[in-house]
């Protein structure tokens, strides 16, 4: 049987399978829920026409989570690995998202396009982005899903749309630019999961915030939790691959390798990702995160110049908020001051007439000012880590 054949009888098997579905008025739910179980076997049939073994492809949603902007229906894995994300949409939408015109929609493209790999369909069209561009054209069926039934046909193009999704892997970065750029957008999408979370009032991240407020911030709002949360969290993965942690095994187990030669980076991060409720809801970006960074190398990226790092965070912010890097004043500042800042401030505090301080900033008893946050904390005890 050749592929075209195959590929003819995986699409007529879907329309059948999905005009069944929407045509049961028993069943509640959105139409696109509807679309759920016929999709997840089109991409495993179209996982096998790709070459790949049937059991490697996994579709992860059981349930929707229709109200959400920065949650995909699906998350797919080839060999328990995450490579990118499907979403589905109500038959007669569409599959390009800068067309749409529903608020909802137009909000969760705004956030969805900062993945790296990612599937829309309204089960009759289907595209392609990655990075928020759009890879080829959006391809549509011959027929409709509601009604065509086993008739449903799809053209070689679809196959191809499948093979390049399923066969996506994360690009190593290869300068400190680069990296802050890709870290930046997908802190940007954690930070929105946040943010979302604690407006549906999630147990993990609720507590998690009042117990920031009460030890760091009294008058921290949810969206400075979100971005703190963020950033702490981003630049703890970052810190943990400079130090060649593998990350796909999992944040829990990072966090404690990290911990052996960064305790306040390592310990930081156990905290802000130890809770179920947690892990559950940040699904999307915190796995994302952790795949598309598993991948950076930081001597290729250093080149040998420790100072490296000092430019990142400027360039971070640029990309993840550039109006926060504006007001907080956060530019590049040349090694020669801040070497002199650091110098002078360190022999201030070990000066017996000023501080009596013996070991200067390192003494246990010197820390960060009350307006610091701890992502700041972890930027700036980055390049200690980077450089020990």
């Amino acid at each position: 049987m050749d592929k075209g054949h195959d590929l003819a009888a995986a699409v007529s098997a879907f329309g059948a399978a999905a005009k069944k579905k929407l045509a049961n008025r028993a069943v509640t739910g959105a139409p696109e829920d509807q679309l759920r179980s016929p999709l997840d076997a089109l991409v495993k049939d179209l996982a096998e026409l790709s070459r790949l073994p049937r059991g490697a492809v996994e579709l992860v949603g059981e349930s929707t989570l229709a109200h959400l902007s920065t949650r995909p229906d699906f998350a797919v894995t080839v060999r328990h690995a995450l490579i990118g994300f499907i979403e589905v949409k109500a038959p007669g939408k569409g599959a390009d998202p800068r067309k749409f015109t529903d608020e909802h929609d137009k909000k969760q493209w705004t956030k969805l396009k900062t993945l790296p790999n990612l599937v829309y369909t309204d089960g009759n069209a289907f595209s392609l982005w990655q990075n928020g561009e759009l890879q080829g054209s959006v391809i549509r069926l011959d027929g409709d899903v509601e009604s065509s039934g086993s008739a449903l046909a799809g053209p070689p193009t679809l196959l191809a749309l499948f093979s390049n999704f399923l066969s996506w892997e994360p690009i190593q970065p290869r300068s400190a630019k680069q990296l802050a750029q890709i870290s930046a957008r997908l802190c940007r999408l954690l930070r929105e999961e946040v943010a979302e979370e604690l407006e549906r009032n999630n147990p993990g991240l609720t507590s998690l915030a009042s117990e920031w407020r009460n030890l760091l911030f009294p008058d921290a709002s949810n969206e400075q939790f979100a971005d703190g949360y963020a950033q702490a969290v981003t630049f703890g993965l970052l810190v943990a691959r400079v130090r060649d942690i593998d990350l796909s095994k999992g944040l829990d187990e990072a966090a404690s390798q990290l911990r052996k030669s960064s305790t306040l980076i390592g310990t930081a991060l156990r905290l802000l990702i130890d809770n179920p409720d947690i892990k559950d809801a940040l699904q999307t970006s915190l796995g994302t995160l952790s795949r598309v960074l598993n991948v950076v190398d930081w001597p290729t990226i250093a080149k040998g110049d420790a100072g490296a790092w000092l430019y990142f965070y400027e360039d971070f912010l640029e990309v993840y908020d550039n109006d926060l890097r504006k007001k907080t004043g956060s530019y590049y500042t040349p090694p020669e001051v801040v070497n002199a800042m650091v110098r002078l401030t360190d022999e201030a505090l070990r000066d017996p007439k000023l501080f009596n301080r013996r070991d200067g900033l390192d003494a246990p008893t010197v820390r960060a000012g009350r307006n610091a946050s701890i992502a700041q904390v972890l930027i700036h005890s980055a390049p200690r880590a980077i450089s020990c």
